[in-house]
């Protein structure tokens, strides 16, 4: 018994690995390549820009109102089953896109894209991790997250490298074929070894209780979607129309520069918790992600157009973006426990790829009505909101823990 307890707190780092492969892969294909191949595939519909991000926003909205249905998938037949599915019809949507003969078919592929994403992403990752070993799987969702948080800095170059030789329609089919033929097998095999996990386990306690009362769970959870929605509107809105954003505000060539400093300001918020926030509450956590973003945003509006200052933002903001991708996996796991964790990620998701949907056509139209300052300075309060949602949460936890 105590052999098999010591074994169950060990991080599965195979696992992990594998997932962050998938995750950077899922990730490259099917969001972050989008940005660069979009303009050709404009051309090739003869469709302005603005249509076919609209496009894209619709496909997000639609693939966010599946996620509830999703997420309860993951609990129902396993995360790692739904994800090996997930990448099959992941390369089946992209061939379909690539092979679209017109505006419709390209719409409803698109559409096909995002709702394939959302079994694929984190979301089920963060669940298979949980089904795995939910004694360990704040750490492991800490380690997939610095892993996977590579996938732009990777995806970016590659994309633009296979678009140099190849059209938009064949770089699609190479990344049809990466979901099938890398993702598939992996996600298969972690598939496997849960099923094999469970019925192993089936006579030991694999669950771990959330720290709030049955009573405070509605309210927690309300809370908590609102924070972490808020904060998803702050983040998609800005990351959108960073470069044309920071443009407007008069750093001219600059832009470009400063938006580089994203991606790897993530990975190193990511690396920072890993090696000394290991002991740091995922509440704690989320506070201070909340207060990063919006703290960046007001960085920005106060200092533009600065170089410096603009760097300085998209430091700041980039770690906070970095440490929400970590806290949206481990505070539903701390607050409600391991029972139905994927119906919950697939609640949030939901609320989250709605919000990031609409995000990027609201602030588009108010930078035009009100300006880029104001346009900010209302983004950096509606994000500040999120902070108070997590406190009241803390406030909750308090509570509960005083008179529970």
């Amino acid at each position: 018994m105590l052999k098999v307890n010591a074994l169950s707190e060990r991080m599965p780092v195979a696992a992990v690995v594998a997932l962050g492969v998938t995750q950077i892969i899922g990730y490259g294909t099917l969001y972050y390549s989008f940005s660069i191949l979009a303009p050709d595939m404009a051309a090739h519909f003869s469709w302005s820009s603005e249509w076919i991000f609209g496009a894209l926003s619709v496909a997000l909205l639609i693939g966010g109102l599946s996620a509830p249905w999703l997420g309860a998938l993951f609990d129902r037949i396993g995360a790692g089953r739904v994800m090996t599915v997930g990448s099959a019809a992941a390369a089946a949507a992209l061939v379909v896109c690539a092979l679209a003969p017109g505006k419709a078919t390209f719409v409803a592929a698109l559409i096909a894209i995002e709702v394939a994403a959302n079994l694929v992403q984190y979301g089920a990752a963060f669940a298979l991790l949980v089904q795995l070993r939910p004694q360990v799987a704040q750490r492991s969702i800490t380690y997939l997250t610095l892993i996977a948080g590579f996938a732009s800095t990777i995806f970016w170059p590659i994309t633009a490298a296979l678009h140099a030789y190849l059209s938009w329609q064949h770089v699609y089919l190479v990344f049809a074929a990466l979901n099938l033929l890398v993702c598939l097998p992996l996600h298969a095999w972690l598939s496997h070894g849960a099923a094999r996990r469970k019925t192993a386990s089936s006579a030991l306690p694999t669950r771990t209780e959330g720290i709030l009362t049955s009573d405070l769970r509605f309210i927690g959870f309300t809370l908590m979607v609102a924070g972490f929605s808020l904060q998803s509107l702050v983040s998609s809105a800005v990351l959108v129309h960073m470069v044309p954003l920071l443009s407007g505000l008069g750093l001219g060539t600059s832009a470009a520069l400063v938006g580089t400093l994203f991606g790897p300001s993530q990975v190193l918020s990511r690396l920072i918790n890993m090696t000394f926030g290991q002991n740091l509450q995922p509440l704690r956590l989320a506070l201070i992600a909340a207060a990063l973003l919006p703290a960046g945003v007001v960085v920005l509006v106060l200092t533009a157009p600065s170089v410096p200052g603009a760097m300085l933002f998209a430091v700041i903001f980039g770690m906070g973006n970095g440490l929400l991708s970590i806290v949206t996996g481990t505070l539903p796991l701390t607050l409600f426990g391991s029972d139905g964790y994927g119906k919950l990620q697939g609640k949030m998701m939901s609320a989250r790829l709605i919000v990031s949907a609409i995000a990027p056509f609201v602030l588009a139209l108010s930078m035009q009505r009100l300006g880029f300052i104001w346009s900010l300075s209302i983004t950096a309060a509606l994000g500040a909101l999120a902070v108070l949602a997590f406190r009241a949460i803390d406030g909750l936890v308090r509570n509960g823990t005083r008179f529970g």
